[in-house]
């Protein structure tokens, strides 16, 4: 997704979005336009540094799926999350090492995440 971090973007855009390798503090978002993007991912909070968002489950089956999907989309998107669960919960935190902090690449992860189908 080569998109300046200035254009409106959309939960869809994000979704949608495929992330890019990234190297530099200059990929870093300023606090302004996280706030303005989080409010595209209802549940995922920052402290500045990382964004995360802890899920709820049933049971330790369901929480594995949802485990096993978050897996799939760090593959495919080559971005990976420190994600933390147990038998019915999980909490998935994103930033990105190679800026020095939280990326358009961390939000387009989020919104993947977001689009899975749960129970």
């Amino acid at each position: 997704m080569h998109t300046a971090v200035s254009q409106r973007l959309t939960f869809n855009d994000l979704a949608g979005g495929t992330c890019q390798q990234l190297s530099g503090t200059g990929h870093r978002l300023d606090t302004s336009r996280l706030a303005e993007l989080l409010t595209l991912l209802p549940g995922w909070e920052s402290d500045g540094k990382t964004i995360a968002k802890p899920f709820p489950f049933a049971d330790y089956e369901a929480t594995l799926a949802f485990v096993n999907a978050v897996a799939c989309i760090a593959r495919a998107q080559d971005h990976h999350p420190d994600i933390t669960f147990g038998f019915n919960r999980c909490r998935i935190a994103y930033t990105t090492h190679s800026a020095g902090g939280i990326s358009l690449n961390d939000l387009i992860c989020a919104a993947k995440i977001e689009a899975l189908p749960r129970p």
